[in-house]
């Protein structure tokens, strides 16, 4: 996906980094991959703030496929919500211990990952 939005994947991946467990495991916070398809979002329609109707344009259509992306990641998965999503309490000292040791992120994060990055390929098509 970095690759269509002109971006290294060092800086997606980096920009992203808080997003695990939540944002920076506020398990309340909407799942990372959601937070970082929004993020992708933005960029993929971003133009320069100096145009403003052509910026005002781009932002309702962030917005519109952002409504779109997480409309379709509930109707796939029920919640948005990291806690939810996962049911382990992040806020714990060995909460993201006991997500990692358990490998649930490759059971369930992954799958949440990978809808996004197919919602974000057709989103681009529309």
């Amino acid at each position: 996906m970095w690759e269509a939005e002109e971006l290294g994947p060092e800086d997606v991946l980096w920009a992203s980094t808080a997003f695990n467990g939540g944002i920076a495991g506020q398990q309340k916070a909407p799942c990372g991959a959601v937070s970082a398809a929004a993020v992708c979002l933005g960029l993929r329609h971003r133009c320069p703030i100096s145009d403003k109707e052509r910026a005002n344009e781009a932002r309702e259509t962030a917005r519109r496929d952002a409504r779109l992306f997480v409309s379709r990641f509930l109707d796939e998965f029920g919640s948005i919500a990291c806690g939810e999503l996962l049911g382990i309490d992040f806020s714990s000292p060995d909460g993201y211990r006991k997500f990692r040791d358990s490998e649930m992120w490759r059971e369930k994060c992954d799958n949440y990952v990978k809808f996004a990055i197919r919602q974000l390929y057709e989103l681009a098509g529309s």
